[in-house]
Formats: structure tokens, sequence, C-alpha cells
């Protein structure tokens, strides 16, 4: 038996890649296809609402796909009503006649032998590829329409994903934008090291404490370093900035009632850039909310292009983290503090178009989407290891529209071989 999963058959249904001359049932009933029914993803049967006809008489039903007839038993389907309306059972290998639950025996097809030998051996070939993109060989072969049409489809996923997040959020939050805003605000400056605990920073310290402190700079960075636990004990420290800062945030404490929930040891400063650890990004926060409090506002109304972006997320931190990267430790040259161009980038993938996608979905307008399609267009291609194997296969990405479509790409179709629910992979196994 070929080894390949229940996916290949499916495919093979769907796209009817079988030979249908003198089709019948493994019961001999003379078989003929009407119409093979939707592609069901959810729970249930495989193929929904088919129209069939055996020994000449009309059926309209669902279709059930397995690769042995026996496992219509072992998935328990006999048990389940929502198959007693399964008209059709196809299967590679009948190993077994199978029963519905009212007891009447399953008409099945049997595919052995009927598919095109072309497909199977498209589907060989494509999944022993010695490659991490597993139709690095045969890309030059696919059209670059079908191409982009695939990135945009792995590009809205990707989005739909990010935006599940935001959207819970949301939840939690009560429906509030701003507080929500807020908190994936954090959680983007937190990037891919500190992202966790950098929520649980913005969930200690309310956003209507922000908005109150605004303007002023010190207020701002003392709930930030105090909350983060992160302020050093002053027997160590000796500088006036951490007394200051201390005193400050013990006087803002008592004041508002709040109390630290995230605890130093969960920063993570190993194998972190200095110019990236978790006390610069927190003074940089503090210098943007202290700049603009309104963000959830500035990011939906005033941001309109790259410039616009670069506009409202032009900040300038105080004076200490301009020479400092840590309590205590000095940079080798003074720093403007301000957000490199690259980190720019970086949050206006993970922190502007997530939030856009989300509220497009909420208030269900598809012009977000589109927004979100032209604000990735003007950011330039990101530069990782996954980019540079399409780049490896003639596949260069133009944009961030791109490398975000060429990373849910391969996360979620190359990495795990779901080539079979691709269309560059469907294209592949095309019968000649």
């Amino acid at each position: 038996m070929l080894q390949f999963q229940e996916d290949f058959l499916h495919l093979i249904w769907r796209y009817q890649y079988f030979d249908k001359k003198q089709l019948e049932t493994s019961q001999g009933l003379p078989l003929s296809i009407v119409k093979i029914g939707f592609h069901n993803h959810h729970e249930g049967p495989d193929f929904k609402e088919a129209h069939l006809f055996l020994d000449e008489i009309s059926y309209h039903g669902h279709v059930e796909i397995h690769l042995r007839s026996s496992d219509w038993k072992s998935h328990k389907h006999q048990l389940d009503e929502r198959y007693n309306s399964v008209v059709l059972h196809v299967v590679w290998e009948h190993d077994e006649e199978v029963k519905r639950k009212d007891g009447t025996t399953l008409p099945t097809l049997l595919l052995q032998g009927r598919v095109f030998l072309d497909v199977v051996r498209n589907y060989e070939r494509l999944l022993s590829s010695p490659k991490k993109i597993l139709c690095g060989y045969h890309l030059s072969q696919i059209p670059d329409i079908l191409k982009f049409s695939m990135l945009e489809k792995a590009l809205i996923e990707r989005f739909h994903t990010k935006s599940h997040i935001v959207l819970d959020l949301l939840e939690q939050n009560q429906n509030d934008w701003e507080e929500t805003a807020y908190q994936w605000l954090f959680y983007s400056f937190g990037f891919s090291t500190n992202k966790n605990p950098m929520l649980k920073l913005a969930r200690s310290i309310p956003y209507k404490l922000i908005k109150k402190n605004a303007g002023n700079l010190k207020a701002l960075e003392a709930l930030l370093f105090g909350q983060a636990d992160l302020v050093p004990n002053l027997l160590d420290f000796e500088q006036d900035n951490v007394k200051d800062i201390r005193d400050e945030y013990s006087f803002l404490q008592k004041k508002y009632h709040i109390q630290p929930q995230v605890y130093a040891s969960e920063w993570k400063f190993m194998k972190v850039r200095p110019i990236n650890f978790p006390t610069v990004r927190l003074a940089q926060l503090a210098a943007l909310l202290n700049k603009s409090p309104h963000i959830f506002s500035a990011v939906l109304y005033d941001l309109q292009d790259r410039k616009s972006f670069e506009s409202i997320f032009d900040l300038k931190v105080s004076a200490y983290w301009e020479e400092h990267y840590h309590f205590g430790k000095s940079n080798k040259k003074k720093s403007s503090g301000q957000l490199s161009t690259a980190v720019l980038d970086l949050l206006a993938i993970n922190f502007v178009i997530p939030l856009w996608y989300a509220y497009g979905r909420y208030v269900d307008l598809m012009e977000w989407q589109e927004k979100c399609f032209n604000f990735l267009q003007e950011i330039p291609p990101e530069e990782n290891r996954i980019i540079h194997l399409f780049r490896e296969e003639n596949w260069p990405a133009h944009n961030a529209f791109d490398t975000q479509g060429m990373l849910g790409l391969f996360k979620e179709y190359c990495n795990q071989r779901k080539c079979l629910n691709c269309k560059i992979g469907q294209s592949l196994l095309r019968p000649q």
C-alpha cells in the first residue's frame, strides 16, 4: 500500500483524479457521480450534499473518505447520527463491509487501481523531496499569479491567527478597544523574547493610570519599571535616578493601590543585545505613551501610511536612558534612544497590522484588510532564515506583504508538509 495520508484521497475525490469508466461499488452496484459535494473542514462527513446515482436510483447525501473501510468502525462513525446521511464510502482499501447506525450496508467505492498514475507519481516525487520547501525543484513551473494567490491566502490566514489574539484580549477587556490596544502595544514591544511579561506588566497598570500621568515622563517610567520589578535595590546602586524612581514609584503605588505582578526573573536578558534589553524597551514605551497616550485613536485614525506611522512612533527617551541600557550600565556612546528602522518595521507588522485586521473583523468591514495589504507593501522585505530559503528557490520577496505571506506559507504548509492543502502543491499533482 502506498504511504499517503487520508488527505491525498480527499484531493483525488475533490478533483476526480480517477478513472470513472464503468464505476461500481464493492457490492456491484453501478455508480454515477453527478455532484461531489462541498469539502467539509469541520466535524462530520468529509464531503457534504453530494449527488449520485446507485443502480440508476438518485441519492442526495454525504461522502465519507477513509484509507480503509474498517476505519469507519475505528472512528466509531456507526455510533454517530451525523453519518447516517452518508450515501457513499470512498476508500483506498476495502477490507470489510461496514454498516450505518441503522444497520444498512454502506455503498463503498474502491479507488485502488483507479487513481491516475501521473497523480500518484507526482505525489511521491513531491513528498520525497529533500528540500525544506518541498516544491523547490518545480517552482519555476508555477505561474506567478498562482504563487501570488497562495501567498495572499497564507497571509490572510496569518492575519487571522494574530488578530484572534487581539480579539481574545478585547473580550477579556469587556470590548474596551483602548485598553486592548495598550496591552497589545506592550505585547508587541516584547517581541518574541519578552512578550509575555510585557503583557502581564500592561495588565498590572490600568490604562487610565497611564493617561492620568501622560506628560510626566518621570511618573510613567516609575510606574513601568516599578511594576516590572526592575528597579534595583538602593543598597546596590547609589545613582540619584534610582532613588528618584524608587521614591516616585512608592508614592504612585500607595496612591493607586497597585502591586507588581511580574517578577524580575521573568525578564529575559540572556542572548539579547543590550539595545533590545527590556529596560530599553520600557524606557521607549514610557516615552511613547508620554507623547501619544491615546495610542488606539492615533493608530486607527491618524496613521495612513509609513510616514505618519514613523511620526506617531517618533519618541525621545529621558536623558538617563540616552546613556544607559540598564540601571548602572552605560552605553559606549550616547544614544538617542529612538526606535531603529528595523524595529519600526517590526512594530508596523506585528502591532499595527494585527490591530487593524482585528478591528476590521470586529466591525465587519473588508476595507481594513485592504488597508493592511497596502501598508505592508510600503514596508521593506524582512530578512530571516525562512525568507532566505525562498530566495534560494528563485522566489524573491519585494516587500513585507511577500515576506509575511512566505512566513505563513512555510510555517503552516511547507514545514508541516501540507502540500495537498496548498494551491502550488495541488497544481503540481495535476495529471498530464
